[in-house]
């Protein structure tokens, strides 16, 4: 007798609907599987070693003129040096009485080889003559670390016919110890040390800096700066 509710299906006919749409699934799964298979064993295309790339060795580079716009952001004499990772040293060398005696020009470093300071030395001074007496100028960015504040006191110290003079648009790391350690020992030995006044900056743009005729507009806060400099300077030394 046919069933009153075609709705209704009988326990059977649910079971066999179960069983055929189990294992109409178990196939659909299947087939995908070999799909993924067959993607999977796709050959891959070959991947080319890549060349490591070598970098210029950090070097300490000489000059007689330094770019303008490099001056300016290296030498000006904010509190917090954020982003100046270089050093930059102008220098002046008299040699005994002559005229014809004086060296000058400028060095920066990358602060990943022989600093500026140390460089001078082997670069710059090459040659030392015990029977002459140099007077030796320094405008540096900032002043020396602790090391090389430490080989500039053992030089002047061994070779007492060298009279330096550093006048530094900065203070480095001015609260740290060390440094400070470091800038007394110069002092003790002798050597001048001075924070940059405004006047020092345009006199590094005349004789250090490709100007080309064009003058330095100090920066606003230039004086302000350099008093701040001067007292803690002043402090360390006393």
């Amino acid at each position: 007798m046919a069933d009153k509710n075609p709705k209704v299906k009988s326990k059977d006919k649910v079971a066999k609907e179960a069983a055929e749409d189990l294992k109409e699934n178990q196939n659909e799964e299947e087939k995908n599987g070999e799909v993924s298979s067959q993607n999977g064993d796709l050959p891959e295309e070959p991947v080319e070693p890549v060349e490591p790339i070598e970098l210029p060795p950090f070097e300490v580079i000489t000059g007689d003129r330094i770019d303008p716009f490099a001056f300016k952001f290296q030498y000006k004499n904010v509190e917090y040096s954020s982003g100046r990772n270089k050093t930059f040293l102008c220098y002046l060398v008299a040699k005994g009485n002559s005229a014809d005696g004086l060296l000058r020009g400028f060095l920066e470093d990358e602060h990943a080889s022989d600093h500026a300071e140390e460089a001078f030395f082997t670069l710059c001074l090459t040659h030392i003559d015990p029977e002459l007496k140099y007077n030796i100028t320094w405008y540096v960015s900032s002043s020396p670390c602790p090391t090389c504040s430490l080989k500039i006191a053992e030089v002047l110290k061994a070779k007492t016919n060298l009279k330096l003079s550093i006048f530094a648009s900065r203070l480095l790391d001015w609260e740290e110890v060390e440094i400070q350690e470091g800038l007394k020992a110069l002092h003790r030995v002798g050597c001048k040390l001075r924070v940059m006044k405004p006047l020092d900056f345009s006199y590094l743009w005349d004789t250090f800096v490709e100007t080309d005729d064009q003058p330095l507009n100090l920066w606003e806060d230039c004086k302000e700066n350099y008093e701040f400099y001067h007292d803690k300077l002043a402090d360390i030394l006393q």
